[in-house]
């Protein structure tokens, strides 16, 4: 990487990318990418950098990591789509680039819509200066910007696959904090070790960028090990306030969100990380249940199974099923079924309800406010429905110490173990915690199986009613399509 221009003259001069970053509300950003280039930085620059650092002076060496933990609306992703335009035009790379060869620089988020919404910064930051704007070759198309520099600027879904064999000239990665990608265990993790090969050859800065969410995950990583002034100097942590970062922002609307919630706006503005979200279970005390290589149990006569239902109308949630046995003290769970998105929720009932009808299962609980939609399906294949009271964060705060006491028998199963480990318990002011799926997530597997669990081990035996020969289903209705609530139902005969 071979600067033509210093950060520093690039962002004063208005032929380049003096428009990107302009006035004093942006010092901040540019005090952080100049030191980020490796340049030096004046007395009250050097003010400003250490607030947000904790750094007392600036590293002097281009960094290879750049993260900034930012609050909402702090301007995080114009400064990455800054640095990003900088990096494809105002840096050669061609010792770096075989010949024919071009450079990638991906954009990197939950989605291709998020990811878009940088990429779009970066165009922005092109097309605005005079001179920029010239080395843009043709029409840049929904994803890809072809620059005569020979790099390309590309928007790459959050997936390690994506990712691998391309000479990236530099990463952006963007809401990292909120990356959840369904089959893996550590999405961050696997595709940050995905991208940093990829930057090997050529040099280039990972830019990561995001609001802090819980206490977890590399982004909470980062900020532990490379946060103040015994880090890596080569690895710049950067974190703040959203009006640190953007001082023109309204302070009277901050506080209204402090008002509405301010466990969450501590997070969203405040560019701390959230103390009242923990994660629900670890992974080692799930996979720990898990019976490997057992994705299915047969009926056994004699045996008494259980199910438990979370239905969902088609268009959003999955709608599924999970049914178990009690051995002993153990919760035994026998099978899971979930029908993703969109389905017509008719035929779905009709094989669920083949299914349960296979173990034995005949009587089903009903949602009131779900009304005949619920039952109706149901009655019409011989389900008939009753009402029960268990809410989801009940059934799951109830299965957390039934897998830490090894009384849970789970299938091989990646999609529910996922599903499990995502969960996250949140505490609201007045002390009572509720459990849900992480923003951007799933849960509707986990919540299946965590009501038959439930039902196996939980109720007190005596609260159901003559169970000898027969069979029960709960069911859970939490999606939108039923108003987002949580209402649980037990049947039993």
């Amino acid at each position: 990487m071979k600067p033509r221009v210093t950060m520093r003259q690039a962002l004063a001069d208005p032929q380049l990318l003096g428009g990107a970053l302009p006035g004093d509300s942006w010092s901040i950003w540019r005090t952080l990418l100049t030191a980020a280039m490796g340049e030096a930085l004046d007395d009250s620059e050097r003010v400003a950098f250490a607030a947000i650092t904790g750094r007392e002076r600036e590293p002097l060496e281009r960094v290879d990591e750049l993260w900034a933990i930012v609050g909402r609306r702090g301007g995080k992703t114009r400064a990455a789509g800054t640095l990003g335009a900088y990096v494809a035009t105002l840096c050669d790379w061609t010792d770096k680039l075989a010949t024919g060869e071009r450079g990638v620089l991906p954009v990197l988020a939950a989605s291709t819509s998020q990811a878009d919404r940088a990429f779009q910064h970066v165009l922005g930051v092109l097309e605005h200066s005079p001179v920029l704007s010239g080395m843009i070759e043709g029409q840049p198309t929904a994803d890809t910007i072809r620059l005569s520099t020979r790099i390309d600027v590309q928007i790459r879904p959050a997936n390690f696959r994506t990712v691998r064999s391309i000479t990236a000239v530099a990463a952006i990665c963007d809401e990292i904090a909120f990356w959840q990608i369904e089959g893996s265990k550590n999405p961050d993790r696997e595709i940050l070790a995905a991208v940093r090969p990829a930057l090997i050859t050529t040099g280039g800065p990972l830019m990561v960028i995001s609001s802090p969410y819980a206490r977890r995950g590399e982004l909470y990583r980062a900020y532990r090990s490379d946060y103040g002034p015994a880090a890596d100097p080569l690895l710049l942590v950067a974190k703040g306030a959203s009006k640190t970062f953007n001082p023109s922002l309204s302070q009277a609307e901050i506080d209204k969100a402090y008002a509405r919630d301010a466990a969450s706006a501590v997070a969203e503005y405040g560019g701390e990380f959230r103390t009242d979200v923990e994660q629900l279970l670890v992974r080692e005390t799930v996979e720990g249940a898990v019976d490997w290589n057992t994705t299915e149990r047969a009926r056994q006569p004699g045996v008494t199974y259980f199910g438990f239902v979370d239905p969902s109308g088609g268009s959003s949630d999955s709608m599924t099923m999970a049914i178990g046995h009690k051995e002993g003290t153990r919760a035994v769970l026998d099978k899971t079924l979930e029908k993703r998105p969109p389905y017509s929720p008719e035929a779905v009932t009709d094989e669920f309800c083949e299914v349960l009808l296979s173990y034995g299962i005949r009587r089903v609980t009903g949602d009131r406010f779900g009304g005949e939609w619920c039952r109706e399906p149901f009655r019409r294949r011989g389900i008939e429905y009753q009402l029960s009271e268990a809410p989801k964060s009940e059934l799951y705060l109830a299965l957390v110490p039934a897998l830490n006491s090894g009384r849970v028998s789970l299938l091989d199963d990646d999609r529910a173990v996922d599903q499990l480990v995502s969960l996250e318990r949140r505490t609201a002011r007045g002390g009572r915690d509720s459990v849900d799926h992480a923003p951007g997530g799933h849960d509707d597997v986990a919540n299946a199986i965590a009501g038959v669990c439930y039902l196996l081990i939980a109720k007190p035996v005596d609260q159901f009613e003559n169970l000898a020969g027969g069979a029960e289903i709960i069911t859970v209705y939490d999606g939108p399509e039923y108003g987002g609530g949580d209402y649980g139902y037990r049947a039993d005969y």
